[in-house]
């Protein structure tokens, strides 16, 4: 059986979308899924190639017994052909990696993580970088929901 392949993509990789990845490698392995998906992450950005998630993030993510890991990277082009879908938290990285598929070729694989909540209004995740320790927490909470949602759509 093929892989089911996810990216996760926020502006510099610290924060939301690596925070997504882990939630959703956390959902695949509770459920028993890990030889069906391949979860990464990448910024539209290259302000933090190289760096490990923000500790204010880890520390909401831990919260929930989670764990977050990774280093930050720039999404690039092959990117949009590897992948299967391509999440972007939201319209400014949306719209930033359609800049990248000039042809228009892969825009049916580019959605916005927010499609796929089930619980929470948003249509964009949050970007809790400036922010205090809610908006972490918030970011983790919205982001289990998103994940759950994108789980089952996969899975139907």
């Amino acid at each position: 059986m093929q892989k089911t392949k996810l990216l996760f993509v926020c502006l510099g990789n610290i924060c939301r979308s690596p925070s997504a990845e882990n939630i959703m490698n956390y959902l695949i392995e509770k459920q028993g899924l890990r030889n069906q998906f391949e979860c990464d992450s990448a910024g539209t950005s290259r302000y933090h190639i190289g760096s490990s998630p923000d500790k204010r993030m880890k520390i909401a993510a831990k919260k929930r017994g989670i764990e977050l890991k990774g280093k930050a990277r720039q999404i690039e082009d092959f990117d949009l052909e590897y992948y299967d879908f391509i999440l972007a938290m939201d319209k400014s990285n949306y719209f930033d990696i359609l800049a990248l598929d000039r042809q228009g070729k892969y825009k049916h694989k580019i959605k916005l993580m927010c499609d796929f909540t089930t619980k929470f209004p948003d249509q964009e995740v949050p970007d809790p970088y400036y922010g205090g320790e809610s908006g972490f927490d918030y970011v983790i909470d919205l982001l289990l929901d998103a994940c759950q949602g994108l789980l089952d759509f996969c899975n139907k």
